[in-house]
């Protein structure tokens, strides 16, 4: 089975936490935390910078890292490492506002308490399940 090995964001801004929904592929409409597949030669911190500035158009700072997941989709096994970021300066509001051509069709801003709403990715779904209690942790 082919293993992909990513990195996601999990980033903050005042007790919200951004989640992005799918435009494309088998899995267009499902909710994700933002990120994407790791180059040959990159560090996972390199990985996460460039795929959300690639992605979102917003410059990230990575605070901690939170878990690492691993999923067997159909076609493939899924590494995700999980990171706590928040964003430098830019507001991805003006980005969905002034989009083109993004892998987003749409984001929301959730409360932990509110990110069971939505239909997550299956391996994003795991990422919550260890949020909840590494937040606590953490006092957020």
């Amino acid at each position: 089975m082919k293993i992909i090995e990513v990195c996601a964001a999990v980033i903050e801004r005042d007790g919200l936490f951004l989640s992005t929904q799918r435009g494309y592929g088998s899995f267009k409409g499902k909710w994700e935390f933002p990120g994407g597949k790791i180059e040959e030669g990159e560090t996972y911190d390199e990985s996460l910078k460039r795929e959300i500035y690639e992605e979102l158009k917003v410059h990230i700072n990575i605070l901690d890292e939170i878990c690492t997941i691993e999923y067997d989709y159909p076609t493939f096994h899924l590494i995700m490492h999980t990171f706590l970021c928040n964003m430098i300066e830019e507001d991805v509001n003006k980005v969905f506002h002034d989009r083109y051509e993004f892998v987003h069709d749409n984001y929301k801003w959730l409360s932990k308490e509110e990110l069971n709403t939505l239909d997550w990715l299956p391996a994003d779904i795991l990422v919550i399940e260890k949020l909840n209690p590494y937040l606590r942790a953490k006092g957020i």
